[in-house]
């Protein structure tokens, strides 16, 4: 089945129906679930075959032409208790950890120069990673306290937890960010599990390096499938969710995995990904 996520203010069923009967050249019939998102609705097509991931493509883009709609392919819906998995920075928040960091440093230019040679493949996500790293010793410790309140969560990020609360799921986020920052989102938001990398300190001081195993995407996806065994869920009750390449293996092992706001470098390797609405239009993903 087909789920479709339009702006409460530019929802027409009717409409969308036509199109799509137009386009597959047969009746279509769309439902409407009952609303959950505040700001999105929900309109589902229940179809006898699945569409493609080229199909899926053209589709998007025809209905994109003259709305912001956004669609996403499911086998089914989801029972209570599924568990979801998260990136961190720019999916639940519009951030990147560490380049707000940089920032505090002083030293924004040279991480971002970091950052690029890793993109053009002259550099690896670890490597990456320890080289920006370096750029943040002597940064006081005391700066998470002031970041964190700083950082914004996208929007519907709070209301999709509290709808994830009363559907009884797991929670869990596994970033390449730093546990300083996690730690406190898990406790807003009483997420279940979290992975992510630990900043070397003294009392008051960082250090400039990272200890631990890096958090990078074979942990993401190994962290995803421990917590499956260890809640002993089928793959159909995964949901996984990020926007950059180092999501993917993540979002290949679970049942539902979806781009939010991704990049161009997932989107050319998935089928799902969301462009325009709310986070919490993932609480249509369960049955009514």
């Amino acid at each position: 089945m087909i789920l479709f996520f339009s702006p409460k203010n530019d929802s027409d069923p009717q409409r969308l129906s036509e199109a799509l009967s137009d386009r597959f050249k047969q009746p279509v019939f769309i439902e409407r679930k009952s609303e959950i998102s505040k700001d999105y609705v929900c309109d589902v097509w229940r179809m006898d075959r699945s569409l493609s991931r080229e199909e899926l493509i053209y589709l998007r883009q025809e209905l994109q032409r003259f709305r912001k709609i956004d669609l996403i392919q499911i086998s089914s819906f989801l029972n209570n208790g599924a568990l979801f998995c998260f990136d961190m920075d720019s999916t639940l928040i519009r951030e990147e950890v560490i380049d707000e960091l940089a920032r505090y440093a002083g030293v924004y230019e040279e991480v971002a120069h970091v950052t690029k040679e890793a993109m053009e493949g002259n550099l690896n996500f670890q490597e990456a990673l320890q080289k920006r790293c370096s750029y943040l010793k002597d940064l006081p410790v005391s700066v998470f306290d002031e970041l964190y309140f700083k950082l914004h969560p996208n929007h519907g990020v709070p209301e999709l937890f509290e709808g994830l609360k009363q559907k009884n799921a797991k929670t869990a986020v596994f970033s390449g960010g730093f546990t300083d920052i996690l730690e406190r989102f898990k406790q807003e938001y009483s997420i279940d599990e979290i992975r992510a990398n630990y900043l070397d300190r003294t009392e008051d001081k960082l250090l400039g390096t990272v200890s631990g195993i890096v958090v990078d995407k074979n942990i993401k996806r190994d962290s995803l499938l421990e917590l499956q065994s260890r809640f002993q869920l089928g793959r159909e009750n995964i949901v996984a969710v990020g926007d950059g390449a180092n999501d993917q293996l993540m979002l290949e092992a679970s049942g539902i995995g979806i781009g939010f706001h991704a990049k161009e470098g997932l989107k050319s390797n998935i089928s799902n990904w969301i462009d325009f609405a709310s986070m919490d239009v993932l609480l249509y993903l369960f049955e009514d």
